[in-house]
């Protein structure tokens, strides 16, 4: 599909976060909830820049002061606006009246809460104001249109939207809706804005009603149909849930597209920023959290969580592993079943194929780590660093405390807590002399049976 080229003209990206649904039953802002690994308004945001948007105007609702610092984390430049009241969503643009003086000649108004609107759609709104329309809105044909206000068309022309409350009966019929989100020509945008009134049973300011100002101006209107789910907007957990469903189907086709053997795709879980090679094979039921790099011809076996970590190429995960935070895995590196690695470099060609904790470590190329095997990295206050030298061998069942070095080519016996640092090339053996005491199990056994026949 050829996608739409970005006009080359400056473009103002208005967020509108002032609203919050009051059916998620959680503490969290609705716009500051998640889906693949991304806050609702990073998504939006994201969207916004691909498309484009060199400034950012984010208007939010009074004290949503975690709103404004997610929203300048993610575009540092961005200007934030406050609304006090709420008056409609033309007075909540409004509320961004110094950025849309700033002179943008594209304008984009989009919500917080519609995370699934890609980047090209919006670029095609863009590109309807360079063909001469004053407004672009976006809009759906719905399998079920009922609750959506409707587009009214003549020829290429937007009409009008009517909200459904206020259609007629054939306007009701007409299955082409509006997707909420709209462009308006930087030229116009306040004077459109301005002129929108509050003629409503709510006393609200519509941003719907810049269709009819513009016509009243003669200027053009337009709608730009799109897919349901690039404006598939958020009030509720179950409608999280969707949106997740539909982002997830498109990070796995986008991860298929480019190389990746999915063996059964809709058991597995990405993130937005989750980046894989060519040829890297994943395995059912495997969950990659934010932060992820899988270099090509890597295997992620099943049952596996990612989350913060780098795969080098060739590597082996898994099954049933855990790479937490700062892992960083070399070159053909093994991490087996039940292995969790966290804050650690595990060179090239180093294993660690069953049982292990290895945290706040570095293991060197080719060393071996044995069944059972921690780094014990923290000392109820502050955590530690384990180094493995290149070529050592830590025998199962090892204890390490950090900090501690092991020399390159060393070996750990099986069973050993080791508490100093052990030379390259040496042997370090820990335990405690065997006592065997002949035929006391014997004893100890009849001793019970003794006591337990008295009573």
């Amino acid at each position: 599909m050829n996608r739409p080229t970005a006009p080359h003209t400056s473009c103002l990206a208005i967020v509108l976060a002032a609203g919050e649904g009051t059916r998620m039953l959680s503490s969290t802002p609705k716009v500051l909830h998640s889906i693949g690994g991304r806050s609702l308004i990073a998504h939006v945001l994201g969207a916004a820049t691909d498309a484009g948007g060199a400034e950012i105007a984010v208007v939010v609702g009074p004290g949503r002061d975690d709103v404004a610092a997610e929203a300048r984390k993610l575009v540092p430049q961005a200007q934030v606006f406050e609304q006090r009241e709420r008056l409609g969503t033309a007075h909540a643009v409004l509320a961004a009246r110094k950025a849309i003086e700033g002179g943008a000649g594209d304008i984009l108004v989009m919500f917080a809460d519609t995370p699934l609107v890609r980047a090209e759609t919006l670029t095609a709104l863009r590109a309807a104001l360079r063909a001469g329309a004053a407004v672009a809105v976006l809009g759906f044909t719905p399998q079920d249109p009922a609750g959506y206000g409707r587009l009214v068309m003549t020829g290429d022309d937007l009409t009008s939207i009517v909200e459904e409350k206020d259609a007629t009966a054939q306007q009701r019929a007409i299955g082409f809706c509006n997707g909420g989100l709209m462009a308006l020509s930087g030229a116009h945008a306040l004077t459109l804005l301005d002129r929108i009134g509050n003629a409503n049973s709510k006393g609200e300011y519509y941003l719907t009603d810049a269709v009819a100002v513009a016509r009243a101006m003669g200027l053009k209107a337009v709608a730009i149909e799109t897919s349901e789910d690039d404006v598939r907007g958020i009030n509720t957990k179950a409608q999280l849930a969707q949106a997740e469903a539909v982002l997830q189907g498109r990070l796995r086709a986008q991860a298929m597209d480019a190389g990746v053997t999915l063996v059964a795709p809709e058991t597995v879980f990405l993130s937005s920023d989750t980046k894989l090679g060519r040829d890297v094979t994943i395995e059912p039921n495997v969950v990659f959290g934010p932060g992820v790099t899988v270099e090509d011809g890597a295997v992620i076996r099943s049952f596996s969580h990612l989350e913060g970590a780098h795969v080098g190429r060739g590597a082996r995960v898994g099954p049933f592993a855990r790479l937490r935070p700062g892992a960083t895995l070399g070159t053909d590196v093994h991490i087996g079943n039940f292995v969790e690695v966290k804050q650690a470099t595990i060179e090239d060609g180093a294993k660690a194929n069953h049982l292990a904790y290895i945290g706040d470590a570095r293991v060197g190329e080719g060393a071996n780590i044995g069944a059972g095997t921690i780094t014990c990295n923290y000392d109820g206050v502050d955590k530690h660093r384990t180094d493995i030298g290149k070529g050592a061998f830590i025998g199962t069942n090892s204890s390490l405390v950090a900090p501690v070095k092991i020399g390159d080519g060393a070996y750990i016996g099986s069973g050993s807590v080791v508490t100093r640092d052990v030379p390259a090339d040496a042997l370090m053996v820990e335990r405690a002399e065997p006592a065997i005491k002949q035929g006391w199990a014997a004893r100890f056994r009849a001793a019970k049976a003794a006591r337990k026949k008295k009573s």
